[in-house]
C-alpha cells in the first residue's frame, strides 16, 4: 500500500498579518497623497503684480521728490552763499596785504630795538658835552619812542579790525563746509533710494518701461509766440530724455531742471526748486494758462510741469519715466505761474 507525505498545515488567515505585509511601495503613495492635500490648502506666496508694484514705486516717489526739491533749492542757497564767501574774502585781501606789512615794520622795529637797546642810546646821549645837544637828544628819543608806540598802536588797530572784518567769512565758511557735507550725505541717501526704485520699475517691466506712448497728443498744441513759444518748444522736443534728480540738461532733466533749462533758452532765469519757481512767477487762473506757463503740483509745491496746451503738460515726473506728456489733473494742483 502506498505511503503518502504528511500535508503541510496551513496559517489561519489574519488581518494583521495582511496589514503588516502590504508592499512599502503602496504605504509611501499614500503618504505622498496625503502631504498634496495639505499643500493644496496652503496658499501660495505670489509675486505682486505689476500694479501693485507701480503703487509702491508712487508712494516712495511722492516721500522722495520733496526731499530732492528741498535739496536743489539746498544747493542754490549754497551756491550763493560760496559767492558771499568769496566776494568777502576778495573785499578782505588789501587789508591782509596791509596787515602783513605793518606787522613787518613793527617787527623790524623791535628787531633794531633789541640789536642797539634803550641803554645805548641813553649812554650816547649822556656823553655828548653839549646841554644843548643834550636836550636836543632827549627830545629825539622821545619822538622816536612815541613813533614807534603808534605804529604798534596802528598795527593793532588794524589787525583787531582785519580779524573783526574776516570773522563773519571764517564763520560762513565753517557753516558753508559742514552743510555741503550734509548735503553730499543726503544726496548719497537719495541715490540709493532712485536705485532702489529703479529696481522695483525693472523687476515689474523690465528694460521696457511700461510707460506708453511719451507723447499722445500734438505738443505744444498752439504756439504762444515770444519767449514762451521758445521755451515749450524746448521742453516738447525733450520728450523722451530720462529723468535725472537734480539735473537741468542736456541728457536729462528733474522736474524743475526741465522747466528751469526750458525758460533759460528763452532767456528768463528760473531757481531750480518748485516751490521757489512759484514764487518767482506771476499767479495765473486756470482758465488763464497758455503754453509756456507753468503748473505746480501739491500742498507742499514739490513738483512743476510745464503746460503745453488742450490739457496737457510735459513733465519729468520720476525716476524710471522718460520726460512724458500728462493731463494736467493728473495729480493734485497747487496753482499756476507764468515766468518772464
Amino acid at each position: 500500500m502506498a505511503t503518502h507525505a504528511p500535508r503541510r498545515s496551513r496559517r489561519p488567515f489574519s488581518g494583521r498579518w495582511r496589514s503588516a505585509s502590504r508592499p512599502r511601495h503602496l504605504i509611501l503613495a499614500a503618504a505622498l497623497a496625503a502631504v498634496a492635500v495639505l499643500l493644496a490648502g496652503a496658499p501660495a506666496h505670489a509675486e505682486p503684480s505689476v500694479a501693485e508694484i507701480e503703487k509702491q514705486i508712487d508712494a516712495a516717489w511722492q516721500k522722495l521728490e520733496p526731499v530732492i526739491e528741498r535739496h536743489n533749492a539746498t544747493r542754490q542757497q549754497l551756491a550763493a552763499k560760496r559767492k558771499q564767501a568769496d566776494a568777502l574774502d576778495k573785499k578782505i585781501r588789501p587789508l591782509q596785504i596791509r596787515v602783513d606789512s605793518a606787522m613787518a615794520k613793527v617787527s623790524g622795529l623791535a628787531a633794531r630795538s633789541y640789536k642797539s637797546g634803550n641803554t645805548a642810546a641813553i649812554n650816547a646821549v649822556l656823553s655828548s658835552g653839549s646841554p644843548t645837544t643834550f636836550a636836543d637828544q632827549l627830545e629825539l628819543l622821545d619822538r622816536f619812542a612815541r613813533r614807534q608806540a603808534s605804529d604798534v598802536r596802528a598795527v593793532v588797530e588794524l589787525k583787531d579790525r582785519y580779524t573783526a572784518t574776516k570773522a563773519p567769512l571764517d564763520a560762513l565758511v565753517t557753516q558753508l563746509t559742514r552743510a555741503e557735507a550734509d548735503l553730499a550725505r543726503k544726496k548719497a541717501g537719495i541715490d540709493r533710494e532712485i536705485k532702489r526704485l529703479q529696481a522695483l520699475r525693472l523687476k515689474a517691466y523690465g528694460s521696457g518701461g511700461g510707460i506708453g506712448s511719451l507723447r499722445p497728443a500734438p505738443c505744444p498744441a498752439t504756439y504762444p509766440g515770444g519767449a514762451a513759444g521758445t521755451a515749450v518748444r524746448f521742453a516738447c522736443a525733450q520728450i523722451g530724455k530720462p529723468y535725472v534728480w537734480a539735473a537741468e540738461g542736456p541728457d536729462g532733466y528733474d522736474c524743475s531742471g526741465l522747466t528751469l533749462a526750458a525758460w533759460r533758452q528763452a532767456g528768463v532765469q528760473l531757481p531750480h526748486n518748485a516751490a521757489a519757481q512759484m514764487e518767482a512767477t506771476t499767479p495765473v487762473g486756470r482758465a488763464e494758462l497758455r503754453p509756456g506757463d507753468l503748473v505746480f503740483y501739491y500742498a507742499d509745491v514739490h513738483h512743476v510741469g510745464m503746460y503745453v496746451g488742450n490739457g496737457w503738460i510735459v513733465h519729468a515726473s520720476q525716476t524710471g519715466v522718460p520726460i512724458k506728456m500728462a493731463k494736467v489733473d493728473a495729480s493734485p494742483i497747487s496753482g499756476y505761474g507764468r515766468p518772464g
